[in-house]
């Protein structure tokens, strides 16, 4: 999302208020953000609003705020990508049939950019014949037109309507405007811990929050991937459009995995999966008595090998992760040899701004030609693409080959 440019249209419906968090998560993620309301949304929300949240002026009537530049010319024609959220009935018509009589209904007119429209209204007036004869219009000409879901609407009504969470709008907005270079390549990502039941209440786990994982789900089908993530519990939100599979074991994740594993192209395996496991899973709660508990732990299965021994057959690149406290460089390559991997993504797990449970990490990926690449600490998002450029580089050399 760095120098992105990015209008958010705002039509005057009640969802008008979800426009701020749409708008709140492209900051953070580094888009320059403009925005344009028609004069009923800043009913509902005010301009000020935006304009704090983005740090740009906003405007809502061409004669009164649209400047000598001709805003209305320059925004369309300089920007990557132009929400519509939420797009009311009015507009969506006004788009479909060529008027424009405001700032946001003439800049569409003049845009160049990828348009995105997001429906919010009744649901009969969703429904209506002419709403969805304008919705396909749009569609037909290039527009995307994200579908709306369902729920309790404002109205107290029940069906389709509801202006989608802005992070599925973030999520789908930033596919638009991302290379499309993973696009056909079916990608499999393990991500978040196992847990290892000792009794009905208890259970055995580590510290892992998932986050990277999903962020490498995140950005493998924003870059047009087929994605499966195959998770362990965790409190994340599944990125919109993959395949979700949530398991709890470690033997539950390697069926899964070994179910999938054979078409793939890519395998990810960013889980942190328990190598050990209770020999007996107590049937009953194991009620507190005397000092001590021992428990007697057996290996659980190794996925990695597993999948480091059938990749000759299946041609898969396959990349693992080595979370470490001490020698982090030996044990990565150590791995990276006994698995079979392509790669290692390596992170040191003692640090408190990486690793486990952060918004940001700071990798070493150590490759099988016996290359190393450092990442500075940086958010997710960002390690998550750059490992995924470093897979493509691989399979690209690969096909040339």
């Amino acid at each position: 999302m760095n120098n992105k440019k990015i209008i958010v249209g705002i039509s005057g419906g009640i969802a008008a208020y979800k426009a701020a968090e749409l708008v709140r998560l492209f900051i953070k993620a580094g888009a320059d953000i403009e925005v344009a309301m028609t004069q009923n949304a800043t009913r509902f929300v005010t301009a000020t609003t935006f304009e704090a949240l983005s740090g740009n002026k906003v405007i809502s009537d061409m004669f009164q705020h649209e400047g000598p530049d001709l805003e209305h010319i320059t925004w369309a024609q300089g920007s990557d990508l132009i929400i519509i959220a939420p797009a009311t009935a009015n507009i969506i018509a006004k788009i479909a049939h060529g008027i424009g009589d405001d700032f946001l209904s003439t800049l569409l007119f003049a845009a160049t950019a990828r348009i995105l429209v997001c429906p919010a209204m009744n649901s009969q007036m969703y429904l209506n014949p002419a709403v969805q004869n304008n919705l396909r219009l749009l569609s037909q000409r290039g527009i995307t037109v994200m579908d709306p879901t369902q729920g309790v609407l404002a109205c107290k009504t029940e069906g389709p309507g509801r202006l989608p969470d802005p992070e599925d709008i973030f999520e789908l907005a930033s596919a638009l405007i991302s290379k499309q270079d993973l696009a056909g390549l079916q990608v499999m990502i393990s991500a978040g811990p196992t847990i290892e039941p000792i009794d009905p209440v208890r259970y055995i786990t580590n510290r892992s929050s998932g986050k990277m994982g999903y962020a490498l789900a995140r950005a493998a089908r924003q870059r047009g991937a087929t994605v499966t993530l195959i998770s362990g519990p965790t409190n994340l939100r599944p990125p919109t459009g993959v395949s979700f599979n949530s398991v709890k074991t470690a033997e539950e994740m390697r069926q899964a995995i070994m179910k999938y594993h054979h078409a793939c192209d890519i395998i990810i395996k960013a889980a942190a999966v328990a190598d050990y496991k209770v020999d007996q899973i107590a049937r009953e709660k194991i009620k507190k008595a005397g000092n001590d508990l021992t428990l007697k732990l057996i290996k659980n299965p190794d996925i990695l090998a597993q999948l480091g021994a059938e990749k000759k057959k299946y041609k898969y690149i396959l990349v693992g992760f080595a979370a470490e406290t001490q020698n982090l460089l030996q044990n990565a390559q150590n791995k990276l040899i006994d698995k079979n991997l392509d790669i290692i993504v390596a992170n040191d797990v003692s640090r408190d701004d990486a690793g486990f449970d952060t918004d940001n990490n700071k990798i070493k990926m150590i490759f099988k030609d016996g290359r190393e690449e450092d990442s500075p600490l940086i958010p997710k998002d960002q390690v998550a693409n750059l490992i995924l450029d470093r897979i493509k580089g691989l399979l690209d050399k690969r096909n040339a080959g």
